[in-house]
């Protein structure tokens, strides 16, 4: 329905990843950018094909009728000053304010091992309360300089990073000020040991970007158990889009419209396109949130 506050966007990572390009790395962005147009997508998040000025991307996006949604920030908060990070994010930042983001999605990829051959379960972890609360401080000092170029900051959760299980989200929220938001992904929070609906409800206030991903949850124990990589469970299906795994995306939809969230929901499920054909499954991602939006619309109207 025409003006809802949420809004479809999706990531490239159906096309094509930036961290594997054997998945998809030969198709080019126009593909992408044209197939989701046709599916109904608004807008899409940023990845290593898309031009890095401000007005070249303007332009690219403008040529298709799309919005930037955010882009993903590769920050080393845990292992630099947040003077150094905000010297550092500059051309991203700008890349993002310049193109009408209100997010940046902030992955923490110091000592990450996402891609790395390493076991997920070897990631990294803050030991101690002081280590909470060092790191907690010095990523509110960052999110508040993005703050004020109009960008919040929204934390990724990510599988084989520092912040990763639900008790980890909880330090994170606990240790830094309301500047700081909370990326909400339905995938990782499954794979890092939580349910979706538990986590959305903590936390509701300080989410402000969230990723639709579904899981097959026969894979993701495959993972833990077999000690996989991160890139091992992507490649053997992990993730896939909402509709097609099992994650309550009606429940969560409902959540947010109940709690009046405005953004945007992503679609980002990391899948080898030769198994799961892009538009095929883009499209089906699509439809789900579609479809769930405007049941919920109607039910307000009634």
């Amino acid at each position: 329905m025409k003006n809802d506050p949420i809004r479809i966007g999706i990531n490239p990572i159906s096309w094509s990843n930036d961290d594997l390009p054997s998945l998809g790395g030969e198709t080019p962005l126009s593909t992408a950018l044209s197939e989701g147009k046709a599916i109904g997508y608004e807008g899409f998040e940023l990845g290593n094909k898309f031009p890095k000025d401000p007005i070249e991307l303007r332009e690219l996006m403008a040529g298709y009728g799309l919005d930037v949604v955010s882009g993903w920030y590769s920050g080393r908060v845990a292992a630099r000053s947040a003077k150094e990070e905000c010297e550092a994010v500059g051309g991203h930042l700008r890349l993002l304010a310049e193109n009408g983001c209100k997010v940046m999605v902030y992955g923490e990829v110091a000592n990450a091992i996402q891609g790395e051959a390493v076991p997920l379960y070897k990631r990294p972890r803050f030991r101690t309360a002081d280590e909470w609360k060092s790191y907690g401080e010095r990523l509110t000092e960052f999110a508040k300089f993005t703050l004020s170029h109009g960008v919040r900051l929204a934390y990724h959760h990510h599988m084989g990073a520092y912040v990763e299980s639900p008790d980890d989200v909880d330090q994170l929220m606990a240790n830094t000020g309301e500047e700081v938001g909370l990326l909400f992904d339905s995938g990782h929070t499954y794979f890092g040991g939580g349910d979706p609906l538990t986590v959305l409800d903590r936390h509701i206030q300080r989410i402000c970007h969230v990723h639709c991903k579904d899981v097959r949850p026969g894979v993701v124990r495959l993972a833990r158990n077999r000690h996989w990589t991160f890139l091992e469970s992507v490649l053997n299906g992990a993730f896939t889009v909402p509709g097609d795994g099992i994650i309550d995306f009606a429940g969560i939809i409902d959540r947010l419209k109940s709690h009046g969230y405005q953004g945007w929901l992503v679609v980002e499920a990391e899948q080898d396109p030769a198994v799961a054909p892009s538009y095929e499954f883009a499209e089906k991602g699509y439809r789900t949130l579609r479809s769930l939006l405007d049941r919920e619309a109607v039910r307000e109207v009634a």
